[in-house]
């Protein structure tokens, strides 16, 4: 697709204008370059409004109350869960509602926990799920802590083992490595389809591929491809997907687990309490089918009837249309990148096979200084290490900046970080 198609297709300025605070002066009166939706994402005011439609005219206990109001409310609650789910191409019982993506992360492991705890006490679960000493689970060198520590702790209760995928010197996987990492021994295989430092993206069917070879479930961790391209659950050969909400337009509050038919039959659940059993007594109780069994408590309601609203925005914009303008400014931010001394690059270079996310340094200064510097310019990007420890331990720095982008962005915005890198080397003594 030629920048001119992109350019027929996405009117960025119309866009930008659904977005309230992208018009607003946030800093020495100047409009607000966002540059940081790696993070989190800004929210349109039809995801807004969505959201406060919900606590001003349905506002109740979801799936509790048999009134008016009630079913109102569950009626939306479930619709926005049908909207949602069809974006990935699964059916709404496979998927689960949480607070975020690290939750429903924790609540593939724990359910991995739960279920050899309740074996050793006796009580009959499918072997697949039970981790004994010596079972391995494998990730990546390219992980966010959300998919790392979880994992970590599930071995350390359980006496499996963690082994890892490492990372090229160009910041994508050494696929070179995965057949001497896995065998018999590999229970789970969890990996990130896109890295949220580096922007590198999995070659996720080699990866299914090798966990369907020795038996292991596959997990992915989608937080930064589900926002920013097509992405269908079907397609991909994993027992698992996990995201968030608030990086895809949405709500703060809200993480996605979709899974498959079979995992979630035998899984069990993460938090028990009020609304996910079938029978209660004093001795005892049984668990309602998924999603309910992994939904315990009072479910994000408005989050979800927001989140719904943001798919919808999303898809009349068409995946494929973000996916192409993100990596039109991808190419212009690597080229800006490239044509300045004393910038430094990590990961892929070119926009092939990676997503919008690009870190990099200038030579001699903090990126704490750098962000300083760029945001009294009213451009927001993230520096730190990103919750990606690991990495930065791999490419020998304490911390990154780290520029991303999203469908508000245009080639303005590029051009102002071009020129506001080279503003601060001057304002840091380069000439």
């Amino acid at each position: 697709m030629t920048t001119t198609d992109l350019k027929h297709k996405l009117d960025i300025k119309k866009i930008q204008l659904d977005f309230p605070i992208l018009s607003r002066e946030v800093r020495n009166n100047r409009k607000l370059i966002y540059l940081d939706s790696a993070a989190t994402s800004q929210k349109p005011q039809v995801v807004i409004e969505a959201q406060n439609n919900f606590y001003e005219t349905i506002n109740s206990g979801v799936h509790r109350g048999a009134y008016y109001l009630a079913e109102l409310a569950t009626d939306a609650h479930e619709k926005a869960r049908e909207i949602i789910s069809g974006f990935i191409n699964i059916k709404p019982d496979q998927l689960i509602f949480t607070k975020n993506a690290t939750e429903s992360l924790n609540l593939l492991s724990y359910s991995f926990l739960n279920a050899t705890m309740k074996a050793k006490n006796g009580i009959a679960m499918d072997k697949r799920l039970i981790l004994n000493p010596g079972d391995e689970i494998l990730v990546t060198e390219l992980e966010h802590h959300a998919n790392l520590v979880p994992w970590q702790e599930l071995c350390l209760k359980t006496g499996a083992v963690l082994r890892w995928i490492p990372i090229t010197d160009q910041g994508i996987l050494d696929y070179s490595k995965m057949g001497s990492l896995i065998s018999n021994k590999t229970k789970v295989i969890s990996v990130s389809h896109m890295s949220n430092v580096l922007g590198s993206i999995t070659d996720i069917e080699t990866v299914s591929k090798a966990a369907k070879s020795v038996g292991a479930f596959f997990f992915i961790d989608a937080c930064q491809s589900v926002p920013h391209m097509p992405v269908d659950f079907n397609n991909l050969g994993a027992d698992a997907i996990a995201w968030s909400g608030h990086k895809m337009l949405g709500p703060l509050g809200i993480g996605l687990l979709g899974a498959t038919e079979e995992l979630l039959s035998i899984m069990p659940p993460f938090i028990s309490g009020g609304s996910m059993i079938e029978t209660v007594s004093m001795e005892k109780s049984t668990f309602s089918k998924a999603p309910r069994k992994f939904e315990a408590g009072t479910p994000p309601a408005a989050e979800a009837v927001g989140l719904g609203a943001a798919v919808e925005y999303l898809q009349n914009i068409g995946m494929g249309n973000v996916h192409s303008h993100e990596r039109h400014l991808t190419k212009l931010l690597l080229d800006g990148l490239k044509q300045i001394d004393g910038v430094t690059i990590y990961g892929p270079t070119d926009d092939r096979d990676r997503g919008s996310t690009v870190s990099f340094a200038l030579d001699g200064l903090h990126p704490h200084d750098v962000g300083q510097v760029l945001d009294d310019m009213g451009i927001a990007v993230r520096v730190g290490n990103h919750c990606a420890r690991p990495i930065m331990d791999k490419l020998k720095v304490q911390s990154t900046t780290r520029a991303s982008t999203y469908i508000y962005n245009d080639d303005s915005d590029i051009k102002a970080l071009i020129d506001g890198i080279e503003e601060v080397f001057r304002f840091f003594g380069r000439k």
